[in-house]
C-alpha cells in the first residue's frame, strides 16, 4: 500500500496528513484564526511565519498518530498553487527538504484539485465520471466538470469575490468580526426573515 505524507499551507491553516491509498491514517489541522482575528482577515506574512512554527510539530504528531515510520512512506506531497505565495513556499520548502533527506519522490499538488479529489477519501462509493463538482472555499467558488483523473473543465466561476471572501467582507462591514461565516450565521440563526430581500442571480460566466 502506497503511503503519502501530505502538507497543506496555502492560506491560514497548517495541515498534515498521512494517507494509505484511500485510507486516512492521520489528519491534523492547526487553525490560525486567533492570530488573524485582530486584523479582520488573513495577514500573509503572519500566516507564513505561523506555518514555519507549526509544520514541524504537526509532522511529528502525524507520524505518531499514524504509527508509521519514514521507511514506510513512499512519497511526500505539498500544495504548490494556488494560495498565498509566502505560505505556499513554507510547505513546498519543507516538503522538498523532507523528501530529499529521506530519499522520497516529491509531488506538487494543485490546491483545487485536492478539493476535487477529497471526496474519494470519505469512505463512500466512488463517483463515476463524468460528474459535476461545486467547489466552494474561502478563495474560490467554481462549478467543475470531472471527466477523469487530471481531466477537468471549468463550467463557471465567480468573477469577483468567492463565497468565503464575501462572508468575510460583509461581516467586516457589519462589525461582526472574523471569520465572517460563523459570525454571520450566529447573528442570523433563530431570527430574521430569510425572504426579506430578493437577491439577483449570481454570474458564473468567465471574466
Amino acid at each position: 500500500m502506497t503511503i503519502v505524507l501530505a502538507l497543506e499551507t496555502s492560506c491560514d491553516e497548517t495541515a498534515v496528513a498521512l494517507v494509505a491509498g484511500h485510507r486516512v491514517l492521520a489528519n491534523l489541522v492547526a487553525s490560525q484564526v486567533a492570530s488573524h482575528a485582530p486584523y479582520g482577515g488573513v495577514v500573509p506574512e503572519l500566516a507564513a511565519r505561523r506555518h514555519v512554527e507549526l509544520l514541524p510539530h504537526l509532522v511529528e504528531q502525524a507520524f505518531a498518530e499514524a504509527g508509521v515510520t519514514w521507511a514506510q512512506v513512499n512519497a511526500v506531497a505539498a500544495t504548490a498553487t494556488p494560495g498565498l505565495v509566502g505560505a505556499l513556499l513554507v510547505g513546498l520548502t519543507t516538503g522538498k527538504t523532507m523528501a530529499l533527506l529521506h530519499g522520497k519522490p516529491f509531488l506538487a499538488v494543485h490546491h483545487l484539485e485536492g478539493h476535487l479529489c477529497s471526496a474519494e477519501l470519505t469512505g463512500r462509493p466512488p463517483l463515476k465520471p463524468p460528474f459535476l463538482v461545486l467547489l466552494v472555499s474561502g478563495g474560490h467558488t467554481q462549478l467543475v466538470r470531472v471527466d477523469g483523473p487530471g481531466a477537468y473543465g471549468l463550467c463557471g466561476a465567480t468573477v469577483d469575490d468567492a463565497a468565503g471572501e464575501a462572508f468575510d467582507k460583509v461581516a467586516r462591514l457589519l462589525g461582526l468580526g472574523y471569520p465572517g461565516g460563523p459570525a454571520i450565521e450566529a447573528v442570523a440563526s433563530g431570527s430574521g426573515n430569510p425572504q426579506r430581500f430578493a437577491f439577483p442571480q449570481g454570474r458564473v460566466s468567465r471574466r
